[in-house]
């Protein structure tokens, strides 16, 4: 630790670092025993610096960021360490004295804006309150520094906007209303926790943008906390890696994920496809296993049961020791100089050529919209129309995986909605196995719901949680006369959970006892309960770490390619639609904007906003990402209930003309294989 923390020393040269953690242990103090979530953490943070913290779920990084702050109440607390800020050790301050460093020296951003602020008070009120609060501004200065903030994170309209209420803005704005309420009191430090996960990738990589902007021009020091390495590696000059409640690797993020010198970092890394990268093979490299219960850490090395590097002298615990004079490692192997190779990758299934058969289209979409009225504003008013989906014209063929992408509001889950029937379509056709089900009653569709069904975004919402997993799976088998009486059922159950690798046992439970990886399981055997032919699977790894989202996409693959199923696969990542995806679909404001195969569309976008999206996606290495072309998309899409004429993109285009405001491109084939609804495709 000692040594380590030397390193740090080295690395500041004789500057005394802004804050200054060490040996910090913070535990939560139950009756079932201490949950040590944050056990023995030590690191610098220079003035002006820019720190990232990875690591998965339930490794400590946002238990670790909310003890700087504070902001944990019992039966969380502080039992060890200390937290040095200017001078001061914030774990010895009183309530008020912490109160006065809170929001006006450090100041944090959360996950989901909405929960942050006030949903009864205006924009202006708040951001107002933290100013004043702290005494640095007079009310009316505040306001008009609240507009200026505003304006400089990217807000239109801000003089207009600051008296809006936090629903009247989209998931990004409220982000940069957050941002900019941080930086109100210019604070020496800004934690940032996980701000950009519930954001699309345009975005995304708009706040992303803001965060670096703040750091040079304001000189702030930034800490974000992210479980995505290419948002850390776009951001930030250094790197924590956080696995059981400790740091297992530090170093500057252009050799620390090039070259990685602890196994958690290295699997991580693996874990995780790439956009600019093609794969031979579907499969990721997953971490096998479970982490440890923070109740009763291992002894040795906390990640050794899951380490395929392990050897014996990993029963002894590692210290976080410098392996050169930037970068420091909690792994016996690479402090004695051993190398991580490569994994070993599954070797792909060729697929015979002498019996393979043309596919025939499982579901054939023609002009498909879903227009949802709205109520009348007034009594005289107009009726308004809200064109979520207008006009898709879409192909599945058997046996293969098709994406959908676009930024939220697009229309993904209302054409998957359409598709599966859920939805009543408002013109257009869908033809599934060769029959029409565009206005099929629902005793007419019934019987088409075994060969069709959808796996949802979030399995809690989706599984009853007063229903065990046995009467979850039983249900649809016995609605369906699949199996004839309980003992079937139950044997049909036994081998669902096997099939999606989950014991026996899991039957006697309910779904708030599973992980999230877990629940989703739950949620692909009721899915394939039924024999389906077709599933639709609509964000069904966005609320997953990376190494859970692996397993996942491996059992889909899996799964596919033992009962032939078909998919159409609903994503925000790019590099996850990349490598599962055999055909990808963008759409934008209800409109199909281009299809082509996976590997053609991210090789040759011909679409400005197809350009857009791949440009926007990081990528977990700086040194390619500085060589990467942006196209940065400004603003956010228009309403759905007054879209823009001609191309519904055109606003947002850097290289429309007046011809996209008066003529909406068809969708015509452009290239081998690909189709575009694009005016001039590929001039970006």
């Amino acid at each position: 630790m000692q040594e380590a923390a030397d390193l740090e020393a080295a690395k500041q040269g004789d500057a005394e670092p802004l804050l200054r953690v060490r040996d910090l242990r913070t535990w939560f103090l139950t009756d079932a025993g201490p949950v040590r979530a944050v056990d023995g953490v030590s690191f610098d943070l220079a003035a002006g610096e820019t720190l990232g913290i990875v690591g998965e779920s339930g490794s400590g990084k946002s238990v670790c960021a909310k003890t700087i702050m504070r902001l944990l109440d019992p039966p969380a607390k502080i039992v060890g360490g200390s937290i040095e800020f200017r001078g001061r050790d914030l774990a010895k301050l009183d309530e008020e004295e912490v109160r006065a460093v809170r929001g006006r020296e450090i100041a944090m951003v959360f996950q989901d804006p909405m929960t942050s602020l006030n949903p009864v008070l205006r924009i202006a009120k708040q951001l107002v309150e933290a100013m004043t609060a702290h005494g640095r501004f007079t009310a009316a200065a505040a306001r008009t520094r609240a507009i200026d903030l505003l304006r400089r994170m990217g807000v239109a309209s801000a003089q207009a906007a600051v008296d809006r209420y936090p629903h009247q803005f989209s998931g990004g704005m409220r982000q940069r209303v957050m941002l900019a309420m941080g930086v109100s009191n210019e604070p020496a430090l800004l934690i940032a926790d996980e701000p950009t996960t519930a954001l699309d990738v345009t975005i995304q990589a708009q706040i992303l943008e803001l965060l670096r902007g703040l750091n040079a021009d304001l000189g702030t020091a930034v800490i974000l906390i992210s479980h995505d390495l290419g948002v850390i590696a776009n951001v930030c000059a250094r790197i924590l890696v956080m696995y059981a409640g400790e740091v297992v690797e530090e170093g500057a993020p252009e050799d620390l994920l090039t070259d990685p010198r602890h196994p958690y970092t290295w699997a991580l890394l693996h874990a995780a496809p790439r956009i600019d990268a093609e794969a031979e093979d579907r499969r990721l490299v997953t971490i096998e296993g479970q982490p440890p219960d923070p109740r009763a850490w291992p002894e040795g090395c906390r990640f050794r049961a899951r380490c395929p590097f392990a050897i014996d002298k990993c029963a002894e615990h590692p210290d976080l020791l410098p392996i050169d004079a930037t970068r420091a490692s909690r792994c016996w192997v690479t402090q004695a100089g051993g190398a991580l190779h490569e994994p070993v990758r599954p070797q792909p299934q060729a697929r015979d050529a002498a019996t393979a058969v043309a596919p025939q289209p499982l579901l054939e979409v023609r002009g498909l919209s879903k227009h949802f009225p709205l109520p009348r504003e007034t009594l005289f008013a107009e009726q308004r129309v809200l064109r979520a989906v207008d006009g898709v014209d879409l192909d599945v063929m058997a046996g293969e995986t098709v994406g959908l992408v676009g930024e939220s509001g697009c229309g993904k889950s209302t054409l998957a909605r359409l598709v599966t029937r859920l939805h009543e379509p408002t013109g257009g056709s869908i033809r599934f196995a060769g029959s029409d089900i565009t206005h099929a009653t629902q005793a007419e569709i019934r019987p088409l719901r075994r060969r069709m069904q959808m796996i949802f975004q979030d399995p809690y919402a989706s599984l009853n949680p007063r229903m065990t997993v046995g009467e979850i799976l039983t249900g649809p088998l016995l609605l369906h006369r699949i199996v004839d009486g309980q003992a079937a059922a139950r044997t049909r159950v036994e081998e669902l959970l096997g099939l999606v690798g989950l014991p026996r046992q899991s039957m006697q439970r309910f779904p708030h006892e599973f992980s999230g990886g877990q629940r989703q399981r739950i949620s692909i055997a009721r899915a394939l309960a039924l024999g389906p032919d077709f599933v639709v699977a609509d964000e069904p790894i966005s609320a997953l770490d990376v190494n859970i989202q692996a397993q996942i996409i491996n059992l889909m693959v899996d799964l596919q390619e033992r009962l032939g199923l078909t998919y159409l696969f609903i994503a925000h990542d790019l590099a996850v639609v990349r490598h599962v995806c055999d055909r990808i679909v963008v759409l934008y404001l209800g409109k199909v904007m281009e299809i082509g195969r996976a590997a053609d569309l991210f090789a040759r976008p011909l679409h400005p906003y197809t350009r857009t999206l791949i440009s926007a996606a990081p990528v977990p290495d700086p040194r390619v990402e500085r060589t990467r072309r942006h196209v940065p998309l400004k603003g956010e899409p228009p309403s759905a209930m007054n879209p823009p004429s001609g191309c519904r993109f055109r606003t947002r285009c850097p290289v429309a003309e007046e011809r996209c405001a008066v003529e909406m491109p068809p969708l015509l084939p452009a290239a081998d294989g690909q189709l575009v609804a694009c005016h001039f495709p590929g001039r970006i």
